[in-house]
């Protein structure tokens, strides 16, 4: 009974390990071979060259190879070698009998037949996919923006005083992590972040005065926008925790990492969009007001996610404006990686 389930098992394991190497389940012609009451051979073939190949296949030989000793020292006895290019490359069934259980393996499939009791039990187990030690991504910050002054966010009566939706983040960061342990990693990397600050009242306007940044009232104009934005150039460093590889349960636990990040100013601006008061079309005043913006930023970074979807803060340790030359804003992040 057993070798019938055995070759059962193979023929599947044969038919898996060459749908993974050609990458897609593309119809193939197939040659059957018939012998005695129910005896069958299958080889799949999808063109000429192989098909020339096989002809230089010893039938009698595989069949031979079928009835080899197991290694009295391993317990183990290579039956098939599937794969193409130099040895290293190609992947080897295996077949490893321990008394009334045999097990059956290629790649990352394993199959246990157990013949212990007075039924034959076969048992299907997938190892997991190795994660490598080091790896690089690519990943994007969506997310919007605000500040803290004196510890609280501006209220409405400041001329400066954010409004959340509008104050756009963007971020595209390239990254790469290093696995400090089992669930542990340290990730690294340099990305450029696009600060919006949009303010709620559309009425002010950021100008550059003679001693520092202005919040003026246009009482001329009908205002439809005003804003202050800045980009940066950024390195950060994180410390991850992911529990759910910790716990062998891959993608579906809980993820939290946290560390520094710096930035370096390379754009700032101020945006009034408007329209006069007799109706006229919309106009765009920009005036660079990045000389009184920081040319660094620096702060603290932290992320949580679960699955795929990961929320990311940032706080900005010290202000968005030069001393003395603005409000006392320290700009903080919510938002989504990507």
């Amino acid at each position: 009974m057993k070798r019938y389930v055995l070759a059962m098992i193979l023929m599947a394991l044969v038919q898996t390990a060459f749908a993974f190497n050609e990458g897609s389940p593309a119809a193939k012609d197939s040659i059957i071979v018939e012998y005695g009451h129910s005896g069958k051979i299958v080889i799949l073939v999808d063109n000429k060259e192989d098909f020339e190949k096989l002809k230089a296949l010893d039938v009698n030989q595989i069949i031979r190879e079928l009835d080899l000793e197991l290694d009295e020292e391993t317990g183990e006895l290579t039956v098939v070698e599937i794969g193409k290019g130099d040895k290293e490359d190609k992947e080897l069934v295996r077949v490893e009998e321990h008394g009334a259980e045999t097990t059956v393996a290629l790649g990352r499939i394993k199959v246990i037949v157990d013949e212990s009791g007075p039924s034959t039990k076969v048992r299907v187990e997938k190892k997991k996919k190795e994660e490598p030690p080091f790896r690089t991504y690519f990943n994007v910050d969506l997310g919007i923006n605000n500040y803290l002054e004196d510890g609280s966010f501006p209220t409405s009566d400041n001329p400066y005083a954010a409004k959340g939706w509008g104050s756009w983040n963007v971020g595209l960061n390239w990254m790469a992590s290093q696995r400090l342990s089992k669930g542990f990693y340290w990730d690294f990397g340099l990305g450029i972040q696009w600060y919006n600050f949009k303010f709620e009242n559309r009425d002010y306007q950021a100008v550059r005065g003679d001693n520092g940044v202005e919040f003026i009232q246009r009482t001329d104009v009908d205002g439809f926008k005003s804003k202050v934005s800045a980009s940066y150039i950024t390195a950060m460093t994180l410390f991850k925790l992911d529990f759910g590889r910790m716990n062998d349960n891959g993608e579906k636990g809980l993820k939290i990492g946290a560390g520094p990040y710096f930035g370096y100013r390379v754009g700032g601006r101020s945006k009034y969009v408007y329209r006069e008061l007799d109706g006229s079309g919309r106009h765009k005043d920009k005036l660079n007001t990045g000389i009184y913006l920081n040319n660094v930023r620096y702060g603290i970074r932290g992320e949580i996610g679960v699955g795929r979807v990961t929320f990311f803060s940032t706080y900005d340790l010290n202000e968005l404006f030069q001393d003395d030359k603005g409000p006392a804003l320290n700009p903080i992040t919510f938002g989504l990686v990507f």
